[in-house]
């Protein structure tokens, strides 16, 4: 039943209802319909039962099908991260899907499921030991936990955030409206489209609630640790050195108090299907909602040179950007460049020069009359792009002819990154270390 999931779940339903609607005494096409539900049942166990997987010469082998028997061939060496997905009937059952995911092509990944969860633990142990040159011990090594988001707190930002909010409030006004419409036609019309729209809202915040309560952060030997679920838990590997930039949002509420979410980007991830997801396919959310305080100690795990931009733009931008001019904001250091932007909400970026893939400079016509420009720095995919947006027309001229000479450095130094320590972020041996401005920025 696991194995083929919603499927099962849906052929009970569509075959239960016909069968409340008729009277007791009715049994034509009981044994039919009993017959599907074993057939369904029979198949999920024997796609389990011919399922095989083993490790070979350093390739993880995975055979499936029965009738069409289909080999997959993982080299341990592309492996990224070994994740363990414990869906709402696998919990209950005490049995765990491993997935294998590896860089490139979302096809490559390979499913174990299912399997005991004591046993998940183990194999996840062996791969990563296999993958990493690691020894099993070390692989199996408790995390160091680096954050946790408590339910309390984030019960009140989903119902703040402008996604949440503002559907809730137009639910509300049509509520009302429909309440008050003087002909009973107008009234059943707009309280249909109250409640459309309460269950649009309502569904939003059950995936939410589904991928992020109980949410941790965890370092560990392969990367970073994420967990986290309600009816169904995952716990999600990412590797550190396949983070290409680090986004953090504050809405328009949140910042009343002090709250923030952590997004990263990581190189050739693929989303899952129903996972919660920041603004694109490759942003995986690292801290729902957080303090300044607890954001900026996982940023500095992640990158110790950033800290918050602090250089403006000529007070002439305002002409051209008045309401996001506020928070326009940029920084540039020998391996790491930053900014902010927004208008009601604040977005800030972080990208590593040595991800950075082509540099562009860009001037509009009102930028030309203002000379002002912009300087873009983009990144594999499509997920997140950092712009230095209306600068002094010298100074992103200046930056267009400096960064790509800094970014080939960044990417030929060959020292071990110091961007990723090993100790928890309350080691005194961690600190968040300045970097020196490539260019004085005014």
């Amino acid at each position: 039943m696991v194995r083929i999931g919603r499927s099962f779940v849906g052929v009970l339903a569509v075959l239960a209802i016909p069968y409340l609607s008729r009277p007791r005494s009715a049994n034509s096409g009981d044994l039919f319909d009993l017959a599907v539900v074993v057939v369904a049942a029979v198949g999920g166990l024997v796609s389990w039962l011919v399922t095989r997987w083993r490790v070979e010469e350093g390739t993880l082998h995975l055979e499936t099908g029965l009738l069409r028997r289909r080999t997959t061939r993982l080299p341990l060496s592309r492996v990224q991260s070994v994740d363990i997905v414990r869906p709402g009937l696998a919990r209950v059952l005490g049995l765990a899907e491993v997935r294998v995911r590896t860089a490139g092509a979302h096809d490559g990944d390979a499913r174990l499921a299912y399997v005991a969860s004591e046993q998940a633990d183990a194999i996840r142990a062996h791969l990563l030991a296999l993958a990493h040159g690691l020894t099993t011990d070390q692989a199996a090594l408790q995390e160091v936990p680096l954050a946790t988001v408590r339910n309390r707190r984030l019960l009140v930002a989903v119902w703040l955030e402008g996604t949440t909010l503002i559907p809730l409030l137009l639910s509300a006004a049509l509520l009302t409206a429909g309440l008050l419409a003087p002909t009973r036609a107008g009234s059943a019309s707009l309280l249909g489209a109250a409640l459309v729209v309460a269950l649009v809202v309502a569904g939003m915040v059950s995936r939410m609630f589904n991928s992020q309560l109980g949410y941790e952060v965890a370092k560990a030997p392969d990367g970073l640790r994420v967990r986290g679920g309600l009816v169904g838990t995952v716990v999600e590997t990412i590797p550190l050195h396949r983070i290409q930039a680090v986004r953090q949002v504050e809405p328009l509420w949140w910042r009343l108090l002090g709250w923030v979410r952590l997004d990263v980007d990581i190189a050739g991830r693929q989303r899952r299907q129903g996972e919660d997801r920041g603004a694109s396919g490759q942003l995986r959310v690292l801290a729902p909602v957080a303090t300044r305080s607890e954001a900026a100690a996982l940023l500095a795990i992640l990158f110790p040179a950033a800290g918050p931009p602090e250089s403006p733009p000529p007070p002439r931008a305002r002409l051209k950007a008045p309401l996001s001019f506020h928070f326009l904001r940029a920084t540039l250091t020998p391996g790491l460049a930053g900014c902010s932007t927004g208008r009601f909400r604040r977005v800030s970026t972080w990208v590593p020069l040595d991800k950075v893939q082509s540099v562009r400079w860009t001037q509009g016509p009102w930028q030309r009359r203002l000379s002002l420009a912009t300087v873009h720095l983009d990144i594999a995919g499509h997920g997140v792009g950092l712009a230095l947006r209306d600068r002094e027309a010298t100074e992103a001229e200046l930056f267009a002819h400096t960064l790509p000479d800094l970014c080939r450095a960044a990417r030929a130094d060959q020292r071990p990154s110091s961007r990723f320590p090993a100790a928890s972020p309350a080691s005194p041996d961690v600190e968040a270390g300045e970097g020196r401005p490539v260019a004085e920025v005014p």
